[in-house]
């Protein structure tokens, strides 16, 4: 009976060795897989951000091209007013600035910073539990 014990002995340690290994693999693709919604996240944040400035660029330029034809207009030319559908266009480019840069804070937010939350808070318990007296009753 005594070399059975050993046999079983080296068993039990391989056993809990591999399942220690499988555990650490998850939780390292836990990880991977939260920091990878997080830059996803990020990315899609950086994105809109950048589409905002491209709709206050096209607003500045619109904002331009309205003051050049109402500088036009200012002076006593017998033409029409062509000017105010130039501040149009820059109106509603401004607007999607606005809501471009709210939708881009959004995810910004969201995806900041870019931490693991959920694959440290099973750590802590798989810690817990190993180091429990009783490891039963902490889960």
């Amino acid at each position: 009976m005594s070399d059975q014990q050993p046999t079983n002995l080296a068993a039990a340690i391989q056993d809990v060795s591999e399942k220690a290994q499988l555990l650490v693999r998850e939780e390292i693709e836990l990880a991977k897989a939260e920091v990878t919604q997080k830059v996803r996240s990020l990315g899609v944040g950086a994105a809109v951000a950048a589409a905002a400035g491209v709709f206050v660029l096209g607003a500045a330029i619109m904002i331009l091209f309205g003051l050049a034809w109402l500088a036009y207009w200012a002076i006593p030319f017998p033409d029409g007013q062509y000017f105010w559908g130039y501040f149009t266009i820059a109106a509603i480019l401004l607007l999607l600035a606005a809501l471009a840069g709210y939708v881009a804070y959004r995810a910004l937010k969201k995806g900041s910073p870019p931490a693991p939350k959920m694959a440290i808070e099973e750590a802590k318990l798989i810690k817990e539990t190993v180091s429990a007296e009783h490891p039963g009753g902490t889960v």
